[in-house]
């Protein structure tokens, strides 16, 4: 259903749905397409004959291979969108094998480049079929199908003349899909109008959307934090999450899965929120709800908006947060407690393995 979800989030707002917010934008991280191997060539059965000898036996050759549908990581991508409107993906045939021992020639592969972070899916099963981490990676994602064996492979001192060759095997077809997960070393996590993209925008050389209302984030922006002695790190700005977003409230689970690939989860709570333990709490259980696993990620809690608040206030939010997260005021806007940030997020990221630090159940 496109338009507005007739439900009240926080603040009484209403939130749309994730069609109506994403159906102009340029980031798709996914794809459904049906996919097609080619089949492998037929073995040849043909018999020689030559001036001098009219029964020189059998000379098939063999049947090419059916053409592989390949992934490769291309690390300039961040997007499923040209990929958009190719509904159909079908691999050539494998050519059949000919006389004189010719083997036919190989179907032409099909190679699909795609964004780092991306997972194939059989749609069927759900089966998780492929990943792509690496720039370059190549994984064949429908194999095609073997080409057949030419009747010269079935001679024998008995049957010297055999009258079969193989048949090449069928490929492999299917209707799959593609999911992006956004590959970062910290998500940005918090509800709307947290102060996520006001924070990429100062601590990077991102630009993102910003302005006063929620969801202004409807896409998942990447920026480099530079760090001490030209090191660096990558940060993820997620569109906002609201109470129920793993039941598909708001803008959903569709954007959840992209914080499952990042290492440290920085959670943004602004100062003036009515209740900064409950809002946390309530990010904590949708992480929970959507994948548990997520809770043993390594977690980062900051105040934004803190130069709001004097002393008193910020010791009497310091002691209602969990003390077993570690937690730093900042201010985006007057760039106050941001080498703290950045300090604690490196240090989180390069811990020693010894030191798991993981979130809590």
């Amino acid at each position: 259903m496109r338009g507005w979800l007739g439900r009240n989030g926080i603040g009484g707002e209403k939130y749309p749905t994730f069609d109506a917010l994403m159906e102009k934008t340029n980031f798709i991280d996914y794809i459904r397409v049906f996919c097609k191997s080619g089949h492998g060539g037929a073995g040849s059965k043909h018999f020689a004959r030559t001036k001098f000898n009219p029964k020189a036996g059998p000379d098939g050759g063999d049947g090419g291979r059916g053409g592989h549908i390949i992934l490769r990581g291309n690390a300039q991508l961040w997007t499923l969108l040209h990929l958009r409107y190719y509904k159909n993906v079908i691999a050539s045939n494998g050519q059949h094998g000919d006389k004189n021992l010719k083997t036919g020639a190989d179907g032409e592969d099909v190679v699909i480049e795609v964004p780092l972070g991306t997972v194939a899916f059989d749609e069927e099963t759900g089966d998780q079929e492929a990943e792509i981490l690496e720039d370059g990676q190549e994984v064949i994602w429908l194999k095609g199908g073997r080409g057949g064996l030419g009747n010269k492979h079935f001679a024998t001192a008995t049957n010297q003349a055999p009258e079969y060759a193989q048949p090449g095997e069928p490929g492999v077809e299917g209707w799959k899909y593609l999911e992006l997960k956004v590959l970062a070393d910290v998500g940005l996590v918090g509800f709307p109008n947290a102060g996520k993209s006001t924070l990429l925008s100062v601590i990077t050389a991102a630009k993102p959307k910003i302005a006063d209302y929620a969801f202004t984030t409807l896409t998942p922006q990447l920026g480099m934090v530079p760090y001490r002695d030209n090191r660096s790190f990558c940060v993820a700005d997620l569109p906002g999450i609201i109470e129920g977003a793993a039941e598909g409230r708001g803008l959903g689970h569709r954007f959840l899965r992209h914080i499952e690939r990042n290492a440290v989860l920085l959670f943004l709570i602004p100062a003036d929120s009515n209740d900064h333990r409950k809002e946390f709490e309530i990010l904590l259980n949708e992480l929970r709800e959507y994948n548990p696993e997520m809770l043993q990620k390594d977690f980062v809690i900051a105040i934004s908006k803190s130069d709001m608040l004097d002393d008193e206030l910020k010791a009497a939010i310091g002691k209602e947060m969990p003390a077993e997260f570690p937690l730093v005021f900042i201010s985006s806007v007057l760039q106050q407690g941001l080498t703290e940030l950045k300090d604690l997020l490196w240090d989180t990221l390069n811990k020693t393995s010894t030191d798991t630090g993981a979130g809590t159940p």
